[in-house]
């Protein structure tokens, strides 16, 4: 019988570990998490199994097991009390996010804290921004609030501002209100290449965040465009970016290759809700093996050039690796 060096470095599980090229460890997670005012809140989301809508002292405790597990970071989503026009509670002091990052501060100084900034959770009419009388996003009018929300997020003591709103020009607006208010430490995570993608609907419905008319198409990627998502990632570095974000992720493994190509600051993939909620539906079926599917998937991420992986499996991804 011939035997090729193929079969011989495959022929058991020690010698796959010992020439694989891709690992994913628990350092490389961010876990999307979501925050709502109250107290004993932990509200199921049904569209994502497993997954809660926290109030901040139940998050604060739940994090300790983050930490415990090895996950170095968060990204808080707001659920507010009350929505406007402008998104008032995006930026106020007692908003829910404010509150758990400055709880998280005291409690677990050593977690890393990232906001995502945006109003399409905020907004009476569940767009990522101010409307124009004709019903328009106003790029400019956005960008004056979402940098006051940045600078509240700061101020309670977020360590990574992530804006994920699309709006031209953003990452030197956030970036010059927080080297105006001495926050010239704190990274901007951007949500570069973030395309108008179907797999958001279990965010939207956790969130409480569809639009109340029309679609975000006007101002998210188109997805039959990859080029356009280099000349997006190539802006947001250049007005101060530490971070690059492609999102979602399974469907967008060739942005997220041109990006690693292309650019050498840290690269973020979103292993987004819709892709979430999918594993879960089908391992409920007993269709798939969960375990292996999500680690497969996350390997991917890695393989194709991720450096973090946003996900909502990050808990038991955890385990996993742990165990």
């Amino acid at each position: 019988m011939t035997c090729y060096r193929g079969r011989r470095l495959r022929r058991t599980e020690t010698l796959r570990r010992m020439v694989r090229e891709t690992t994913l460890n628990v350092h490389d997670l961010i876990y999307p998490m979501f925050v709502m005012s109250g107290d004993g809140v932990r509200e199921p989301i049904p569209s994502m199994p497993g997954q809660y809508r926290w109030s901040v002292d139940l998050l604060v405790e739940e994090c300790r097991r983050l930490v415990d597990v090895g996950i170095p970071a968060v990204l808080l989503f707001g659920i507010p009390e009350v929505k406007d026009p402008v998104g008032s509670e995006a930026s106020a002091a007692h908003g829910s996010v404010q509150q758990a990052c400055a709880a998280l501060k005291r409690a677990l100084p050593d977690l890393c804290v990232i906001t995502d900034v945006c109003l399409c959770e905020y907004t009476s009419h569940g767009h990522c921004g101010i409307l124009t009388p004709q019903g328009e996003v106003h790029n400019d009018l956005t960008l004056q609030r979402l940098a006051e929300v940045a600078l509240s997020h700061a101020q309670a003591g977020a360590d990574i501002i992530a804006p994920s709103d699309m709006m031209d020009a953003r990452i030197a607006a956030l970036r010059a209100a927080l080297d105006d208010a001495d926050f010239c430490q704190t990274p901007i995570m951007s949500y570069a290449a973030k395309y108008a993608s179907a797999f958001y609907g279990p965010f939207r419905d956790a969130a409480g965040s569809a639009p109340q008319f029309g679609d975000r198409r006007g101002y998210q990627m188109d997805p039959s465009n990859r080029r356009e998502a280099l000349r997006e990632i190539a802006a947001d570095i250049a007005e101060g970016a530490d971070f690059i974000m492609v999102k979602p992720g399974l469907a967008y493994l060739d942005i997220l290759r041109d990006a690693r190509e292309m650019v050498d600051v840290p690269l973020v993939s979103y292993n987004v809700s819709g892709e979430y909620s999918m594993v879960k539906a089908a391992a409920q079926q007993g269709w798939l093996d969960e375990r292996r599917v999500v680690m497969e998937i996350l390997t991917g991420f890695k393989r194709a050039g991720a450096d973090l992986i946003l996900t909502y499996h990050a808990p038991e991804v955890a385990s996993w690796l742990n165990g």
